[in-house]
């Protein structure tokens, strides 16, 4: 495959992503935000096991969720950032399938319960705070995550086949 249609298939890729991880924190806004949430979307931080193109989806997507949400602008970069961490670590980690869940769960309930307190004011103690978020974390990434991750392994070599993939 030419080296341009390699690249159009990652741009595609990564703008899928981006699109159903921003569809997905829209549809679900109620429960994506605050001291307790559980974002749906975040079940996609398992993708980068398949494709790095997934690593640009889920920041952009994040990026553009907190801000069609009327996040706080500390919580659009940061949170957005601790987002972008956990899908690098997710890459670094694709040859492990099963600990690729634990990137974006140690990134996201260690900084966003500081972007809740700075951003917000949210009362509370950063402990307390650190549980909901990361039980969120637990339940949207560990399980509907890797739920999602079995399923789409069956079907990697049909969906991600123009995907560069590193050696396994």
């Amino acid at each position: 495959m030419r080296e341009s249609n390699k690249n159009v298939y990652l741009i595609v890729h990564g703008a899928a992503i981006a699109a159903i991880y921003v569809a997905l924190t829209m549809i679900f806004a109620p429960i994506s935000f605050g001291p307790v949430q559980f974002r749906i979307s975040e079940a996609l931080c398992v993708l980068p096991f398949f494709t790095p193109a997934a690593v640009p989806g889920l920041f952009i997507g994040c990026l553009l969720s907190n801000l069609f949400c009327g996040s706080a602008m500390l919580d659009v970069v940061f949170g957005s950032l601790a987002t972008l961490i956990g899908a690098v670590g997710s890459w670094h980690l694709r040859r492990h399938k099963w600990l690729v869940c634990l990137p974006p769960i140690i990134a996201n309930t260690l900084i966003v319960p500081w972007v809740l307190r700075y951003a917000y004011g949210a009362p509370g103690l950063i402990i307390y705070m650190i549980g909901t978020v990361g039980i969120g974390e637990i339940l949207a990434v560990g399980v509907l995550g890797n739920t999602l991750l079995a399923a789409l392994d069956r079907y990697k070599g049909i969906i991600f086949r123009h995907t560069p993939q590193a050696a396994r």
